[in-house]
């Protein structure tokens, strides 16, 4: 064979090379985002896909092992659909009930989530207020800031 047919062959080998790791590599753009019931209703036909899901989280059943880095936790819909769900990894931030938990990962067994990934937010804690409603004078009074003299 000639130099310029191995180098162009290599080439190609390298850059398929690429293209499938990259591909292997981000599970999440091949995934299905579910909400919790529908995902309750279809577990069986997402145990080899990568799901995003989330609830509520249920305060009491929150129990992280720092040995283990292991976190398991139950959500919650607004339904009342509750999926246990098994993490190993560091606990987010601000983790506590009344928080948005997004879950990434695969169902497991009936009702049960192995998450590769969890996310938190907040529903409303950090939203803005109304402008409408804004009030300069409490503002003011708030963060103490003296007014200017002209």
């Amino acid at each position: 064979m000639k130099k310029n047919t191995l180098v162009l062959l290599g080439g190609f080998i390298i850059a398929g090379a690429i293209v499938f790791l990259l591909m292997a590599a981000t599970p999440g753009s091949s995934g299905v985002e579910l909400s919790l019931d529908k995902l309750l209703a279809t577990q069986d036909q997402h145990k080899h896909d990568y799901v995003t899901t989330q609830g509520n989280i249920i305060e009491k059943s929150i129990q992280w092992n720092a040995d283990k880095i292991e976190l398991k936790f139950d959500i919650k819909d607004d339904k009342g659909n509750i999926m246990h769900v098994l993490y190993n990894g560091p606990k987010p931030d601000n983790f506590t009930e009344g928080i948005i938990a997004i879950v990434q990962g695969a169902p497991t067994t009936k009702d049960h989530f192995k998450a590769d990934t969890v996310k938190t937010r907040c529903p409303s804690k950090y939203e803005g207020m109304n402008s409408k409603e804004y009030d300069p004078k409490t503002h003011k009074d708030i963060t103490n800031v003296p007014e200017k003299k002209n």
